[in-house]
């Protein structure tokens, strides 16, 4: 009888801190965010021009278009679907209790591992997708509404405040036009393409059976001493999501491999070995890889010498981006206009979606308006990630990213480095692929308590 008043106590306790959180979190859509006409913006590889012969500023959210012309709006229009396509994944609440625990919500401390999964699933959309896809019902999100995502915002909150506190939640009523998506006319690659965007969301449902869901992670996390209601930083994170693809049983996933870079060094032959490691013998190709680089940018504070690596670094398209974040709150970050960086804000406290459901929402996975944030406020702990579909794609890469850390390295030592061999060459423990008793190796479980002690707070 103990155990079950505790265990009430904990689901209140739950309740109230999850219709806190939505108060406290959900006004992240609320201002909006503008980009000058007259510098370049780039979203993971991509450039985008919104120059005109008028000066000032332009907002993303379509406010002020019929201000500009036709051919600088197409271009605007460009950029907007291009970045609602990618996947947001946010705090979410009311999702089947976590293993161990008495929650039901994210709200407050899995900020990180949200943007991880972001960083993922952008990497999971280059592999089955390729960079040049945009949802084509991106533009809908903002249109679907007539009220401002402020106002819709606010409303959302008082009805999700009251809501936890009685315990009564009303379902969710789609709107006919949601309801509809997939039985639109569309050709045969769309529709694969539809399946595939599908897919990717599934991987990352927050229930136990998705591969790269929150209960996935945090049980994952468990190996490093991590529980659910902890705080994860970005150099965690990634060894999570290694573990997490590694495990994953889907006969899709078995093509694709994810390398965490060592103390900021890249062992390329690691790397290969890694693209090369089908089990079944008779299979020729090689795995794609995504490539995790935990780094600091500096000590306390970001050094603004970094600036140009990291634009640079987003600028390419097989960068993926960066899990990072200003101290207390992870960011996504995806992109950058002159200093500032473009990114994904986990910090929205959504409903839990069901992805098992034929015909899921998708609405509430791609975020309608970007943020910015000037490069000087980021926190130095970060994650950067890049993916290359084959073993050429892996040493292009090298060698293009490697000049780029020469050229931007100010001071005698660069971010981090790529080397010929493996890294047991150097004296390192190589982590095996697969082990029975325990998913991280004694050096991954002393690396990975260094970076938890090292790294900044997320709340």
């Amino acid at each position: 009888m103990e155990a079950t008043g505790t265990d009430e106590v904990e689901k209140i306790k739950s309740k109230f801190m999850s219709a806190w959180h939505n108060m406290k979190y959900s006004w992240v859509l609320k201002t909006k965010t503008y980009f000058s006409r007259n510098s370049p913006v780039f979203l993971l590889g991509k450039c985008y021009h919104f120059k005109s012969d008028e000066s000032g500023e332009l907002s993303t959210d379509g406010s002020n278009f019929d201000k500009i012309n036709t051919e600088i709006s197409g271009n605007v229009e460009e950029f907007r679907k291009d970045f609602i396509s990618r996947i947001w994944l946010t705090y979410r609440e009311e999702f089947p209790q976590i293993k161990g625990s008495a929650l039901t919500t994210d709200c407050g401390w899995g900020c990180t591992l949200r943007t991880g999964q972001m960083l993922l699933a952008q990497g999971l959309m280059l592999h089955f997708l390729g960079r040049a896809w945009v949802w084509p019902d991106a533009l809908d999100i903002e249109n679907s509404d007539s009220e401002s995502w402020t106002a819709h915002t606010v409303k959302k909150l008082t009805a999700s405040f009251e809501a936890s506190l009685t315990a009564e939640r009303e379902p969710k009523i789609l709107s006919n036009h949601h309801q509809g998506t997939l039985k639109r006319n569309c050709g045969d690659n769309e529709m694969r393409n539809e399946v595939y965007h599908r897919k990717i969301i599934s991987w990352f449902g927050d229930s136990p059976p998705a591969a790269f869901g929150l209960h996935q992670l945090i049980e994952y996390g468990k190996k490093s001493g991590k529980i659910a209601g902890d705080w994860y930083g970005p150099a965690v994170v990634a060894h999570i999501l290694r573990k997490a693809v590694e495990e994953a049983r889907d006969p899709e996933l078995q093509g694709v491999t994810v390398y965490v870079a060592q103390d900021c060094t890249v062992y390329s032959s690691d790397v290969i070995d890694r693209q090369c490691s089908f089990m079944d013998s008779e299979k020729t190709d090689t795995k794609a890889v995504i490539i995790l680089v935990p780094v600091r940018l500096g000590g306390e504070r970001t050094n603004m010498d970094y600036l140009e690596f990291v634009k640079g670094i987003l600028s390419l398209e097989y960068c993926v981006g960066i899990i990072g974040g200003k101290p207390k709150q992870s960011y996504y970050f995806a992109g950058f206009q002159d200093d500032s960086l473009i990114y994904m804000d986990p910090h929205y406290c959504q409903s839990f979606v069901d992805v098992s459901i034929k015909d899921f929402p998708l609405e509430s996975f791609h975020c309608p308006s970007p943020k910015k944030m000037s490069f000087k406020k980021m926190d130095p702990s970060c994650t950067i990630g890049f993916y290359c579909r084959t073993v050429q794609d892996f040493e292009k890469a090298s060698e293009e990213i490697t000049k780029m850390l020469k050229s931007s390295s100010k001071e005698k030592y660069p971010l981090f480095t790529f080397v010929k061999g493996h890294s047991r060459d150097y004296d390192f423990a190589s982590s095996p692929l697969h082990e029975e008793n325990d998913l991280f190796s004694e050096d991954e479980k002393k690396r990975l308590k260094r970076f938890s002690t090292e790294e900044f707070v997320l709340l």
